[in-house]
């Protein structure tokens, strides 16, 4: 691959990562000032704030198959068309219907963007380069989160809300060209249709597990309407497993998880998730509420973070060909434990940089976790890619709201145990703050289990290819894609 070529495509993941994540975080600072704006009730404003996240979430496992069937470079294109469109849409917005309508819209674009992007980096990328390429998109998403509330704070006292949008505009423009770096043949291999039962019943289900995470966190899980959406989700899930298990085109096979490699990612991203969103949600309400900082200071205390994790992403490949990658790996989600560890002691009067070194060791800890996607993709057949890079992105997004959900859930009961017993209101928030962060830690430790457990390769054996009415091409040998037979760590090339 020309070094062009490979330039265009790092850009191209670096753009969409970031403008796909800032959209998730950069609308919280400015809510209040859309409300006034657009004359909008509080039940509008929730929907604002939450109709991106629960359209993404819920079309992510179509967006991999439609990548599988249509080919990367389609979908991707498509993705950034739709998002690009409802971005300018959402900053010309005049009414909440609009916006919101307009927001749903930027989800499904992103729905497409990220399975399509991580399908390039396993198939298109060459192997050599994947770590880098998985570490400068993760290295954009930290970027993202912690910019959102600076960004969204500065437009918003500077120009108008409608900017923060707006902003998302040109970085599409700027990254549609780019998508012709996709090599031309990355059109969809796989055979047959779309499941459309199977698409309905996903979107149903993630759909209601979103929007019953998201409002159980904010209303409390005792209330009725999210005990039936929560129940719902379930029976639909269940009723999803059995479609797949019938149908002759499944938006997701499920012997796919068969393989302990994806199993095993997964796993290990859903627990890692959980973590560092806890970090990033209650650490911005810590910041400001006990350590009375601005939005903008808040959110720069972040940014040493994501310099850690894009310097120390080259160490990962270094450290994945010293230790192997399971071990690489479960160190670095080792690390995010130890930082969290130590970001929940730092008390009611820390500064800035007392906080540094515990964030510094999540950045770079998730710098080391940076070969887990493409580990957790080595076995997967070509045509099968999308589907199971929407797998791991779906897993990805529900784990961010599980996350800020399960460390909300602990914070507030601690909290609320605390007030009972006579602390004062800082008191109280910092003792919930402080045990969130360790069942975090203790969460991502358990990432680090299963990554030794499951991505530890235990010499040669026979890839497990699903069987089905369409079999994809089989990926490159152990050469290309150091697959499971050849006892090297993922991302490097190997010779036999």
């Amino acid at each position: 691959m020309g070094r062009a070529r490979l330039s265009a495509l790092l850009a191209l993941l670096t753009l969409t990562g970031f403008i796909t994540t800032l959209d998730n975080t950069v609308i919280n600072v400015a809510l209040p000032t859309v409300q006034r704006e657009l004359g909008l009730t509080v039940g509008d404003l929730e929907w604002v704030a939450s109709s991106y996240v629960l359209s993404f979430g819920a079309l992510l496992l179509p967006g991999g198959r439609l990548t599988d069937l249509f080919g990367r470079r389609s979908v991707l294109a498509a993705g950034i068309v739709v998002f690009t469109a409802a971005s300018g849409a959402a900053a010309l917005a005049d009414s909440g219907g609009t916006l919101i309508a307009a927001r749903t819209v930027q989800g499904v674009g992103a729905a497409l963007v990220i399975p399509a992007s991580l399908a390039v980096v396993a198939l298109d990328l060459p192997a050599r380069r994947r770590s880098m390429a998985v570490g400068l998109w993760t290295a954009a998403l930290a970027v993202a989160l912690a910019l959102g509330p600076v960004v969204g704070g500065f437009v918003t006292q500077q120009w108008s809300w409608g900017w923060v949008f707006a902003l998302n505009v040109p970085l599409g423009l700027l990254a549609l060209p780019l998508v012709r770096a996709v090599p031309a043949r990355s059109g969809g291999p796989a055979r047959g249709g779309l499941d459309l039962p199977g698409v309905l019943l996903s979107v149903l289900s993630l759909y209601l597990l979103t929007y019953g995470l998201v409002r159980g966190g904010e209303h409390g899980f005792g209330s009725r309407p999210v005990a039936l959406c929560l129940g719902a989700s379930a029976v639909t899930a269940a009723v999803f497993l059995v479609v797949q298990t019938r149908t002759a085109r499944p938006l997701v096979e499920l012997r796919l998880l068969r393989d302990r490699f994806l199993a095993g990612g997964v796993l290990a991203q859903v627990l890692w998730g959980i973590g560092v969103n806890g970090v990033f949600f209650f650490t911005a309400l810590y910041l400001q509420r006990i350590l009375g900082f601005s939005p903008t200071r808040a959110g720069l205390a972040f940014l040493p973070l994501a310099g850690a994790l894009l310097l120390c992403t080259p160490l990962a490949e270094w450290a994945a060909r010293l230790l192997g990658a399971h071990v690489s790996i479960a160190l670095g989600l080792g690390t995010v434990a130890l930082g969290l560890l130590y970001v929940s002691g730092t008390g009611a009067h820390a500064g800035f940089w007392d906080l540094q070194p515990g964030l510094l060791l999540i950045g770079a800890g998730s710098a080391l976790t940076t070969p887990l996607t493409v580990r957790a993709l080595a076995e997967v057949p070509e045509a099968r890619t999308g589907m199971a890079t929407g797998l791991v992105s779906a897993a990805r997004e529900v784990s961010g709201v599980f996350g800020v959900v399960l460390v909300g859930v602990v914070l507030t009961r601690r909290e609320r145990a605390e007030l009972r017993s006579g602390t004062d209101p800082h008191g109280a928030f910092l003792a919930g703050y402080d045990l969130g962060l360790r069942l975090a830690a203790c969460c991502v430790l358990l990432g680090a289990l299963v990554t030794l457990v499951a991505l530890h390769r235990r010499g040669r054996h026979r890839r497990v290819v699903p069987r089905g009415p369409v079999r994809g091409r089989r990926r490159p040998g152990p050469r290309g894609t150091a697959g499971a037979d050849s006892g090297a760590p993922v991302g490097h090339a190997v010779s036999k």
